[in-house]
């Protein structure tokens, strides 16, 4: 894949106050980008850089290859973003919201202003006051709205805020559906967890102002070995047995925990049930991504201490 946004040790001082600190990743064609903090982190600081609405102090940051300070209306071009809220006319109905961007955006048919609207799924009721809308819906025609110009990178500050679990799960759908069939650059800024590992591909994961690591969500590395949880009747004389045959086990609050091999899994489980051991449940255990985030910014904490 296609490297189409690029930040190289881009920095931003207000006042002499260092807001951003030597920030550098890529985002590529066709994946759902996490920029992952608590508030305050810098997020929607790097987002206005981005785009444009503020100047960076020094380093650079480019999209399909063109400087957003040296070819701004290049870079740009291949741009539709979000920062904060959509701008609608809640009088007019969604259909002339999107007359209205259109009139300020060279070459916008109405074939394309029907296109947007079917990506977000609002063709049953793109017809009726955007003042009928649920938040969703508004959030949904702020992303049509933001691809009228068939942009390469969509770029969404906190797009669930406010919404209900349902008009999040629509919003992530459709992000989701965007990247895959439009191979779109999708970057999406927030501070909730949960919603950013069911949403990304990939993670960056920002506090104070710098870039603490970029985690992979979907496609995690494959190592030899792996955590495994055991659930069995005597976890005692189940560590014990397993000890003698050289595999360590630690206790759990469900059961023994084991780091094993693949081929190692049916071993443990014939040395247990032919000692007589009942082995309730045997089972991988993920480390989720809120372990990773605090874990990352634990250590991070540790080394600045």
């Amino acid at each position: 894949m296609d490297s189409v946004v690029e930040l190289k040790q881009v920095t931003k001082k207000i006042r002499g106050k260092t807001i951003i600190d030597d920030l550098s990743f890529t985002v590529q064609e066709g994946e759902v980008f996490g920029f992952l903090g608590p508030n305050g982190a810098g997020k929607t600081t790097t987002i206005r850089m981005m785009v444009g609405l503020i100047n960076i102090t020094s380093g650079e940051i480019t999209i399909c290859g063109n400087s957003i300070t040296k070819d701004f209306e290049k870079a740009i071009k291949q741009v539709g973003a979000i920062v904060e809220n959509p701008e609608l006319y809640k009088f007019l109905t969604g259909y002339q919201n999107l007359q209205q961007a259109a009139r300020i955006i060279k070459g916008v048919t109405k074939e394309r202003i029907d296109e947007a609207v079917a990506l977000v799924g609002l063709s049953d009721r793109i017809h009726d006051k955007v003042k009928t809308y649920s938040l969703g819906m508004r959030q949904r025609l702020g992303i049509a709205q933001s691809l009228l110009h068939n942009p390469k990178v969509l770029i969404l500050d906190e797009p669930t805020n406010g919404l209900d679990p349902a008009g999040i799960r629509e919003i992530r759908d459709y992000l989701r559906k965007l990247a895959q069939e439009k191979k779109l650059a999708v970057i999406v800024s927030s501070h909730l967890l949960a919603e950013m590992e069911m949403m990304c591909d990939r993670i960056a994961i920002i506090q104070k102002g710098k870039l603490i690591n970029v985690q992979s969500v979907r496609n995690e590395v494959e190592t030899d070995k792996k955590t495994y949880l055991c659930d069995v009747n005597n976890r005692k004389q189940a560590i014990a047995l397993l000890a003698k045959h050289h595999i360590q086990a630690t206790e759990h609050t469900e059961g023994i925990q084991l780091l094993l091999e693949t081929t190692q899994v049916p071993d443990v489980l014939k040395i247990l049930l032919q000692n007589d051991l009942l082995v309730f449940e045997m089972k991988v255990i993920k480390k989720s991504l809120e372990d990773r985030f605090l874990e990352i910014t634990q250590e991070e904490a540790i080394m600045h201490a």
